[in-house]
Parts: structure tokens; C-alpha cells; sequence
């Protein structure tokens, strides 16, 4: 039949593109068979026949419903890592706390983030990822209790380390969801259930801004803290056990150690954690520092107006989930290109924030959009390399992320002192610009290695 042509057609296509990016051999028979060749740890076997495809998977039906779930609950999660940004100011007089000292309240929730990556994330591929996901969730909303109760600076300060370090779920629930995921439809589940962590991180600042003027930051965590409890019910409930791949034999010090070696052996993912540090360095670059010609003339808009500029970035993040799509029928190359070269373009409208609240507006879509195209395409290839070490492939990626994150934050607020807007642009130009070459002569590698 043609319909079935055309399907084993585009099954080909998509094969032989993953295994172009894996370094993967792609035989071609009565089906289509992608074997990696190269193992790590224990039954890591199990990969070929996860990126090849398995009906009797659980996630061959895996409901709609189910995914919208995980991108909620990634949303509500790390959320809990952006809420106090905007909310410093207040923190810092109701607690004493001077102005250079409030902002450990930012590092130190990044701090225990950078290490939840580390050492919570891989305990995906050890244990019950559904037990996982529920604990962690329940230990944030005690976490967070403890911050809405705080009472003196130090304990404060560690509950937002332990905020941070829990918030990692958020990884574990895309590790897992990636998982359940059939390979023919796992570039669209991974976008779906990405655009939630990007749709958090946007929303978790206005939405902080807005409960703490209407009832006192204390309300922010509090009511975070309520509505996790009530996800950790429904996920406990509703997710599905995964029966597909089965946990690794290693131990948990043998898993980090299995971390780092992964990392070592695959070129693919180190490649794509390159990607990702440069993509969130300009994101962060934008979104650290945004605020500030905001605030000055012409504008001078409240923080509330600032904050709500989030929801035009959602715009793009939504947008963005085609690009689960498109690596589903094997463009995953040509899409990581076609979208770093938006972000680069995306600075041009950016440079005239100043005069044009229209070109922030255009920028901000851009680049939200191409930095989330990115992001779902990184993490589609790199959980196809071996799915059994899912948790610790994209662990490790999102270190680099946070590196990312963390330097063009840091950048972006100090050039802005010193340099105005225009530079910050140049900055997160750059950073996008790197981006692109990387991809240009990465691409040519690749294609050099296939003939």
C-alpha cells in the first residue's frame, strides 16, 4: 500500500538522521533497525531496541492527558527556582537582611539546583521513576514550608538550597516522560513536556510579583507548597509504571562515576551540551537583564508590567513544540540550525528595546522560540543514545545548562553597569553567533564521516 510506503519512508529518513547525530550503524530491511554499537554500565543492550521502537511499551498509549501533566508538574517545579528574583527587595526587610546579602537567596537556590543535577537526577535510571518523582515532589513541598515559615536569615537560606536541589524533579519527570515515549513520537512528547519547564521559568516571576503584593511573599511558597502536595497526590495516581527498560544493576557510586564516563565516550553529548550552555546563555543574557532598560526612561514600567513580559515569551516556548515534530521525521540537524540562527537574528530587534516596545516584543518570540527548538532537539538525541541511562544523559546536560544560565546572567548584569542595552545585545549575540558556528562546522563533520 502507498500509506505504508510512505510510512516505512519517513521511518528510514528518521532513522538514518538519529544515527548520523549518534554515530549509530542503520540497517535497512524488512524494517528499520539503529544499533549504538557502544554500551555503558549494565543493559545498556536494551538501548538498540528502545530507539528502534517497541509496541508492547506502555507509552505506545500513552494518553495526552498524562503528558500535559508532566509539563504542568515540570512548570510548577521549576518555578520554585525563579519565584524569589522579584521578591528580594521584601524578603530582605522582613528578615534584616542587607542588600548585598539577599542575593545569596538567588545563588544559593541555584547552587543546590547545580547539585540536585548531579546527584538526584541519575538516581532516575536506579530506582522507580514514579516513586522518585513522588518523593522528591513531597520532600520539595517541605522544603518550601520551610521557607514560607522562615523566621531568621539561615533558615531561609537553607531551605532555598534544599528548593533548589529538589526542583530538579523537574529533569527526572523529562528523563521519564522521554521514556515512556514510543520513538516515533518521542521528539513530540520531549517538546510537549519541555515547554513546560520554559513556560515555569517565564510565569514564576510575574506570578511571584503579583500573589506577594495581593498577600505577602510568604503566600508565594505557601501556595506552592499546596499545590505540589496536590501533584504529588495525582502523580502518584495517575503515572504509569514503566516496564519497557529495565533499572541498572549499578550502584549509586557507580552511577555517578558512570555520569562522567558517559560524557567522556559520547561526542554526541558533548556536542549538545556545547549547544546548550551558548542557547541559555543568551536566554539568561535577555531575561537577567531585561528588566533594567524597562525601568528607566523612556518607560519606566512597575515591576508588574515587567513581569507580564513573560507571557509574551510563552508565545514562543509554545511555538517551539513543533520542534519535537520535526525530530520525530529526522531533521533534528537542520532544525538545531534553522533555529540558531533565529536566535542570532533575534538580537537585531532586541538592540532597539529602548525605542520600540514592538521590537522587544518580536525579539523576545524569537528567541524564546529558538532557544526552546534547541533545547527539545538536544534533549530527544541525547536520551535516544542509551534510554536505559536516560536520567544521567540529560543529568549531565543540564550542568551545563546551569553554567550557561549562571554565566550570562552574571555577564549581562555587569556589562549592563558598565556598558548600557547595546552591549548586553552584543553579549547575547555573541553567545548565539557561537552557537552557530559551532553547528556549522559540526555539521560538516558529520557530513564528512558519512560519505
Amino acid at each position: 500500500m502507498p500509506g505504508n510506503g510512505e510510512a516505512v519512508t519517513r521511518q528510514t529518513e528518521a532513522a538514518a538522521e538519529v544515527a548520523a547525530e549518534v554515530g549509530a550503524e542503520v540497517e535497512v530491511g524488512v524494517g528499520v533497525e539503529v544499533r549504538a554499537g557502544r554500551g555503558v554500565g549494565r543493559g545498556t543492550g536494551g538501548g538498540a531496541e528502545a530507539a528502534a521502537g517497541n509496541d508492547e511499551s506502555p507509552a505506545s498509549a500513552l494518553p495526552r492527558g498524562v503528558i500535559v501533566l508532566f509539563a504542568v508538574a515540570c512548570a510548577a517545579a521549576v518555578a520554585n527556582v525563579y519565584f524569589s528574583q522579584p521578591l528580594l527587595v521584601t524578603i530582605g526587610h522582613d528578615l534584616g537582611m542587607s542588600p548585598a546579602f539577599v542575593g545569596s537567596v538567588v545563588t544559593l537556590t541555584h547552587i543546590g539546583y547545580g547539585l540536585g543535577l548531579f546527584f538526584l537526577v541519575p538516581l532516575g535510571d536506579m530506582a522507580d521513576r514514579r516513586r522518585l518523582v513522588v518523593a522528591q515532589l513531597l520532600l520539595l513541598v517541605l522544603a518550601l514550608t520551610v521557607v514560607a515559615a522562615a523566621r531568621t536569615a539561615t533558615v531561609l537560606l537553607v531551605g532555598m538550597a534544599a528548593t533548589g536541589l529538589l526542583a530538579v524533579v523537574t529533569q527526572t519527570l523529562v528523563a521519564f516522560a522521554a521514556s515512556l515515549a514510543p520513538p516515533a513520537a518521542r521528539g513530540r512528547v520531549v517538546g510537549l513536556v519541555t515547554s513546560g519547564v520554559v513556560i515555569g521559568i517565564l510565569l514564576a516571576r510575574s506570578a511571584s510579583g503579583l500573589m506577594a503584593d495581593l498577600a505577602g511573599w510568604r503566600s508565594v511558597y505557601l501556595a506552592s507548597a499546596s499545590f505540589t502536595a496536590l501533584l504529588a497526590l495525582i502523580l502518584h495516581r495517575v503515572l504509569p509504571r514503566p516496564t519497557s527498560v529495565s533499572p541498572t544493576t549499578l550502584r549509586y557510586g557507580q552511577l555517578l562515576r558512570s555520569t562522567v564516563t558517559l560524557f567522556v565516550r559520547e561526542r554526541l553529548l558533548r556536542l549538545r551540551a556545547l549547544f546548550g550552555l551558548l542557547v541559555f546563555a543568551a536566554f539568561s543574557t535577555l531575561w537577567s537583564s531585561v528588566a533594567l532598560p524597562l525601568s528607566e526612561a523612556p518607560y519606566y514600567l512597575p515591576h508588574s508590567a515587567i513581569g507580564a513580559l513573560g507571557l509574551i515569551g510563552v508565545v514562543g516556548a509554545l511555538a517551539a513544540t513543533v520542534a519535537g515534530r520535526l525530530n520525530d521525521r529526522g531533521l533534528s540537524r537542520r532544525t538545531t540550525g534553522i533555529a540558531l540562527a533565529l536566535l542570532a537574528a533575534s538580537w537585531l530587534p532586541l538592540a532597539f528595546t529602548r525605542s520600540s516596545l514592538w521590537a522587544l516584543a518580536v525579539g523576545v518570540i524569537l528567541l524564546d522560540l529558538a532557544v526552546q527548538a534547541v533545547h527539545v532537539t538536544n534533549q530527544t538525541l541525547i536520551h535516544a543514545l542509551h534510554p536505559d541511562a536516560g536520567s544521567r544523559l540529560i543529568g549531565g546536560y543540564m550542568v551545563f545548562y546551569s553554567v550557561g544560565s549562571a554565566t550570562g546572567a552574571i555577564a549581562a548584569t555587569s556589562l549592563y553597569t558598565v556598558a548600557g542595552w547595546g552591549a548586553v545585545c552584543a553579549l547575547g549575540a555573541a553567545f548565539s553567533s557561537l552557537g552557530l558556528v559551532l553547528w556549522v562546522c559540526t555539521r560538516h563533520s558529520d557530513l564528512r564521516r558519512l560519505r
